[in-house]
């Protein structure tokens, strides 16, 4: 069996395998780091590796800071009060440790270290991105714990303005972490329905980015292995969590993810992202019950493409039914629900949810042009249960 391990620069230093997280240290002086602020979130805050991380960098004389004011969906009051924290620490840098929630956030504290607009001014409409001061991005080191949202290689932040009840990309492209540790020692401990949520995240990154419009085929290429990847290792993540070979593959189909939606992303974030905004739901898994609604609605534009990925993944039915099939019954297999009722959706909601869709930035990524009117026919579908 070959070794996973890997020393890797693409999108970014990834220092890839089991074990590898005692290398912190030796990362944080490869930087430069000296007083760097370790982000995480509530529960990891609380757990042994993150206490083991803090005792092993300031045993290496350097004089971390620990901040854990994180919510699942963070907001922007997060950023605001690791701002705050890290300027309270004179710090010079931040370990970003944990799943999406987490990371994002570390990445976000990292990029307003040193703005003087407010966060919002940097959203990923057109290019707000050249509003920031450049030099004012302080490095971040990235640590995952999760298989998912691949935030570690990626450029953006995902954060929600309570104001609206809207999730805001933040991006710019010295956002990306300057060094991932990736372990998967550090995702053992993800239970088996965190598992399932994330890894079909990871697998949607990669479909949406593979079906969107426009001519990139670095990330087509990415997108493609990574898909194969999840369907080789998803099932036994969920089933053993201590496979660490299953975890290894899965850690790298979320770097893999988020490296190739920088070609664009969908419909399936674009109906998820409200949904997590207003009603505080995972996002891995209410994309992972978005999914299918969004391939039928989508079935025109794609079928060529998917016909093509189903003879790639080596499905029983190299056809678009039957990769409609098998996401079906992978999401059965991990335990994901059918339908957006089950995650408290109802009809009742579905003008307001249909109108923050439309205007969500990942809308314009889809195959098929969408407004308010189509998203609101894929929600219907997707409460109902009806494909």
């Amino acid at each position: 069996m070959m070794a996973l391990t890997g020393n890797w620069n693409y999108p970014t230093s990834i220092r890839f395998g089991a074990g590898r997280i005692k290398e912190l240290a030796d990362a944080c002086k490869a930087v430069g780091f000296q007083r760097p602020l370790l982000v995480t979130d509530p529960g990891l805050a609380r757990l042994p590796m993150i206490a083991d991380a803090v005792n092993t960098l300031r045993r290496a004389g350097i004089d971390v800071g620990l901040f854990s004011e994180v919510r699942p969906n963070p907001v922007a009051s997060n950023v605001e009060a690791g701002l705050r924290t890290l300027r309270a620490g004179k710090c010079d840098g931040v370990i970003a440790w944990g799943g999406g929630s987490g990371i994002d956030t570390a990445k976000a504290i990292a990029f307003m270290a040193g703005q003087t607009r407010p966060l919002w001014d940097f959203e990923d409409i057109g290019d707000w991105w050249t509003r920031a001061n450049a030099a004012g991005i302080l490095p971040s080191i990235a640590v995952p714990t999760t298989a998912g949202t691949g935030s570690e290689t990626g450029r953006a932040s995902v954060i929600t303005d309570e104001t609206t009840h809207t999730k805001k990309v933040i991006f710019h492209p010295k956002m990306m972490p300057s060094i991932v540790i990736a372990d998967p020692e550090l995702t053992v401990g993800l239970p088996a329905k965190l598992t399932a949520g994330t890894g079909l995240d990871a697998f949607i990154h990669c479909f949406e980015a593979y079906c969107a419009p426009g001519y990139h085929p670095y990330a087509e290429g990415i997108a493609v292995e990574g898909m194969r990847l999840v369907k080789e290792n998803l099932v036994r993540a969920v089933r053993n969590g201590h496979d660490l070979e299953a975890r290894g593959h899965m850690l790298a189909a979320s770097q893999m993810g988020s490296t190739a939606f920088q070609k664009g992303l969908g419909a399936i974030h674009s109906l998820s992202h409200p949904v997590g905004a207003v009603f505080d739901t995972h996002h891995g898994l209410t994309n992972a019950v978005a999914m299918p609604y969004v391939v039928k609605f989508n079935r025109e534009a794609i079928e060529d493409k998917v016909v093509r990925l189903a003879r790639w993944l080596d499905l029983r039915t190299s056809t678009f039914d039957g990769f409609m099939q098998w996401t079906l019954d992978l999401r059965r297999e991990v335990g994901i629900p059918h339908s957006l009722a089950e995650l408290g959706v109802k009809i009742e909601h579905l003008d307001k949810l249909s109108e923050m869709a439309a205007v969500d930035p990942t809308a314009g990524g889809n195959p098929i042009k969408v407004g308010v009117a189509e998203m609101r026919t894929m929600y219907e579908a997707a409460v109902s249960g009806r494909l």
